[in-house]
């Protein structure tokens, strides 16, 4: 019997990464190429945006409407997205339909037809998500900070911007195609009801004509750290705040997570009690960890009205000094219960599991199983957390507002 983890490595530099798991009848895929907004030039923000779209517009034998049906008749729960390090393709089947589903889906990667004709129609979908993201003001103030906190490339939109959009033609697409659109870096991740011998060669010919490209480095181009207020006419002010922490790949993650969950895991977390339920400052306030390869940060959201903005901001960021006073055991034995919760339901979920393997292998290039992740939630204790926050101080926070009024901000 083949292990439930297994890795495979093609020599075009495509990297298969399988769990099987016997106990649920369906499959999911995630397949990311490294076409990421972070490879998009400063003057096209937004090419791997329109790309993505493009590429699923007919690929193979398949024209833009056969693409989309043949996935439907297959029963295939599918989806396309861009982050900044990848574009993104998923689906989720019946285990029977897999071998169907990545046929598809390495035409897309090596054939798309890439049709001129529906460039406009692309180009549109894409300019209204930009201004879907620009109606979404909570939004808008967190990507603000992530762009202060990483810089170019890696805190940019991946929707890219309205001004650029509209320079983008066919030569770019194509050019961003041959270059972003290659194996060496792009990940396939299968989790569900799988013969991974038979994958593994099926996959083999799928891909074999996909030929790898050079892998320019980026470079990036820090940010003004500095606080920054968007004015905007608004009853509500929508509060971000960030701070340093360790990225997913540092062996004190879980650590950092776990005083994260303290502050914002649920209904008796920190933040919801203190600024929310007591005080009634605001109607949605919590915290997230986030990571690049080798940077981390917490995010910190609070969404409340104008009257209450200044005193949201205070209780938040002494909420945030508190934290390094240390966490107490009935708040890590609900953050645990939580956790677990949360890998007990990732282990009934064959698409959870994909895109989860798939992170592992690009963040560590190994895969955790989920028996390991209970190991190190197991050994979680308040010592283990405070110590890690004697060693990384909640501090220097970079605190975006948008709204009417600038807030007074801590020096």
């Amino acid at each position: 019997m083949t292990e439930p983890i297994q890795v495979y490595e093609y020599e075009n530099g495509l990297t298969l990464v399988t769990q099987r798991m016997d106990w649920v009848e369906s499959v999911a895929f995630s397949l990311l190429v490294p076409a990421g907004c972070s490879r998009d030039p400063q003057s096209l923000l937004g090419l791997g945006n329109i790309t993505c779209e493009m590429v699923q517009r007919g690929c193979g034998p398949r024209d833009s409407r056969q693409f989309v049906n043949d996935l439907e008749n297959l029963g295939v729960d599918h989806s396309a997205s861009v982050s900044n390090s990848h574009a993104s393709f998923g689906g989720a089947m019946l285990a029977d339909k897999l071998e169907a589903a990545l046929t598809i889906h390495a035409d897309l990667v090596q054939c798309p037809h890439l049709p001129a004709d529906q460039l406009e129609d692309a180009r549109l979908t894409c300019i209204q998500e930009i201004r879907a993201l620009e109606d979404n003001l909570a939004q808008r103030a967190l990507q603000a900070l992530r762009l202060r906190r990483y810089g170019e490339p890696f805190g940019r939109s991946s929707q890219g911007a309205l001004e650029t959009m509209s320079r983008i033609g066919m030569d770019d697409i194509r050019a961003f195609f041959a270059t972003a659109y290659r194996p060496n870096g792009a990940i396939l991740s299968v989790a569900g009801k799988i013969d991974f011998p038979r994958l593994r060669d099926r996959v083999g010919e799928l891909f074999a004509s996909w030929r790898p490209a050079p892998n320019a480095e980026l470079e990036c181009v820090p940010q003004n750290g500095a606080p920054e207020h968007i004015p905007h006419e608004s009853n509500q002010t929508h509060i971000a705040i960030g701070y340093e922490s360790v990225p997913y790949c540092h062996a004190d993650y879980y650590q950092a997570r776990a005083a994260v969950g303290v502050l914002s895991d649920g209904m008796s977390s920190r933040l919801f009690t203190e600024v929310r339920e007591k005080r009634g400052l605001c109607y949605a306030v919590y915290a997230v960890c986030h990571t690049l390869r080798d940077r981390g940060s917490v995010f910190c959201y609070a969404g409340t009205t104008t009257e209450r903005a200044q005193e949201t901001l205070d209780v938040m960021l002494h909420e945030l000094r508190q934290l390094s006073c240390g966490v107490h055991a009935d708040e890590l034995q609900r953050l645990k219960a939580r956790l677990k919760s949360a890998l007990i339901m990732q282990q009934e979920s064959s698409s959870a599991r994909s895109g989860s393997i798939a992170a592992d292998w690009y963040y560590l290039r190994r895969i955790q199983t989920l028996e390991e992740v209970g190991r190190i939630v197991d050994g979680l204790t308040c010592e283990s957390i405070n110590r890690y926050l004697a060693e990384h101080l909640p501090a220097e926070f970079l605190i975006v507002t948008l709204g009417q009024n600038a807030l007074e901000l801590p020096r």
